[in-house]
């Protein structure tokens, strides 16, 4: 009996009581000795898993372990389909609004000098201003995007970008116009975002050449605005083409509401359940499959950790960060300087540098565009086209460093030729060759600073970058129009100077992101 009775109390700690409540110890044992070697005791009416020699935690483990995956394998899975051609779209409206409105820029100064008689300064200032506000808020935007979303911060910065737009339209006076265009600037400062939440929806071997042509919309609202000048100036004048340029912007604004918001974004905030959504309409929509298991993020971030643009300057993202910042600087201060340059070099009396006028020109006489000026204005432009062509060709054959670095080297010495004394066709070749260069530098700025920073910075890194460049911007009118009255060379020299700068910046680069996977976390 007292055999039976210790039997008993192991049956009843082990829940087996039920199972042998009708053997006696005797039968208890053999059926114990029955088992064998590997000296297990099953459970009645379980599987052949349940032992009582093995915890139950590590058969959990050994039974079946939980397929998973992460936005990337599913970004990958999902391919380029109908719903990267509707961002496409989408997220190419902004980048045409915003070309537009930079467009603007060089099209009403002479109707402002003529309807308030301006001077050269005062319209300077009209520029100056658009690109401060851009400068001062392109950091805030990238925060507001890494903190709260990217569809919230783009939706916020074009809607704010389309209401300044349309009160300048309306200033009765030049200071109260220059308030309203640098509040104008303010909002344009989010739209590069458009192209973080443009590249984390696509898969690693399209997306430098999506991202690039994505830029395409930027020509292309440039060569718009032109041909609105072309027929809404001479007849409505500057005030209605203010009007329908800020329209594009508050278009985008309330499209924006069918924009997805970011995977990366919504996982690096802690809602897989929303990034899941969005992937699954995404497939959906792309008529593909998702991997097979349950979306898992390798990291976690606090929300303290989003957006955190002292995260830009640790040690391990701290040399990438500060040559982004030159290149963007520089990439910007030569672009720009180019377009301004292309102006003083035709209006100047020097025939060697393609100058038409003997007695030189002046920004403070009423002359307003003609017909014939805006189309000069259209075929200038096109010059966008070869280099985002050549871009999307050479990008994934040399690698986002190598071509940025080829960029910059064209377009030094191309810009050097210059000083050499040359009729006016082959200064306005030169130029032509020059800007589809810088321009497809700054296409690969754009391609490589998304695919560097993690999603947790991507944003904020995106914005400071172009916060670098809205200065280069800022500066360089002093250097095309100012510092060109005492010499032409002087800009030539400069421009293709720091355009060597450039080109040492993007080889100085640590990491190339030809064929890398996007990071969650730094």
């Amino acid at each position: 009996m007292g055999d039976k009775a210790i039997l008993t109390e192991v049956l009843e700690a082990s829940n087996l009581t039920e199972a042998y409540v009708d053997l006696t110890a005797k039968q208890l044992i053999k059926e114990i000795r029955h088992v064998g070697d590997d000296f297990a005791v099953r459970y009645s009416n379980l599987d052949d898993r349940n032992e009582l020699s093995e915890p139950s935690d590590q058969r959990e483990i050994d039974g079946s372990q939980e397929k998973t995956f992460t936005v990337d394998e599913a970004v990958e899975a999902l391919g380029f389909g109908r719903f990267q051609l509707k961002l496409s779209i989408l997220t190419g409206m902004a980048w045409m609004a915003d070309a537009m409105e930079m467009m603007l820029l060089s099209l009403i100064s002479p109707a402002l000098a003529c309807e308030w008689g301006i001077s050269s300064v005062q319209q300077a200032l009209v520029t100056t201003c658009v690109f401060s506000g851009m400068m001062l808020s392109s950091t805030f935007w990238g925060k507001i995007c890494d903190r709260f979303g990217r569809r919230k911060g783009l939706t916020f910065s074009t809607l704010v970008a389309c209401i300044m737009g349309v009160l300048s339209g309306m200033s009765p006076h030049f200071y109260v116009l220059l308030f309203f265009r640098g509040l104008t600037g303010f909002g344009i400062g989010g739209v590069p975002q458009s192209v973080t939440l443009y590249a984390e929806f696509l898969p690693t071997a399209q997306r430098a050449k999506c991202v690039v042509l994505i830029e395409s919309f930027w020509a292309i609202g440039a060569v718009f605005e032109a041909l609105l000048a072309y027929f809404v100036m001479e007849t409505f004048g500057w005030r209605a083409l203010m009007f329908l340029s800020s329209l594009p912007l508050g278009i985008f604004a309330v499209a924006s509401f069918w924009l997805p918001e970011s995977a990366r974004f919504d996982m690096a905030s802690g809602h897989p359940e929303r990034a899941l959504e969005t992937l699954q309409a995404a497939a959906r929509m792309n008529r593909v499959q998702l991997p097979t298991g349950r979306l898992v993020s390798s990291t976690k971030m606090g929300s303290e950790s989003r957006g955190d643009i002292a995260n830009l300057l640790s040690p391990d993202l701290r040399k990438t960060t500060l040559l982004l910042w030159c290149i963007w600087a520089i990439t910007a201060f030569s672009y720009y300087g180019m377009v301004l340059f292309t102006t003083v070099l035709f209006q100047s009396h020097d025939e060697c540098h393609g100058g038409l006028y003997s007695n030189g020109t002046s920004l403070e006489v009423c002359h307003p565009l003609t017909r014939s000026d805006y189309f000069d204005l259209l075929s200038t432009t096109l010059a966008e086209f070869p280099g985002l062509i050549i871009t999307v060709l050479i990008i994934e054959w040399f690698g986002r460093k190598k071509t940025m670095a080829l960029e910059y080297a064209i377009f030094a010495v191309f810009t050097f030729l210059l000083y050499f004394c040359l009729d006016r066709f082959t200064v306005t070749v030169l130029i032509f060759v020059a800007r589809a260069f810088i321009s497809g530098a700054f296409q690969c700025a754009y391609v490589y600073t998304p695919e560097v920073y993690p999603t947790t910075l991507r944003a904020v890194g995106l914005g400071t970058c172009s916060a670098m460049a809205r200065i280069g911007a800022i500066v360089t009118p002093f250097i095309a129009q100012v510092a060109s009255e005492h010499s032409l060379s002087l800009p030539i020299g400069i421009y293709g100077t720091a355009a060597i700068l450039g080109l040492i910046a993007s080889l100085s680069l640590p990491i190339e992101t030809k064929g890398r996977q996007m990071m969650d976390s730094h």
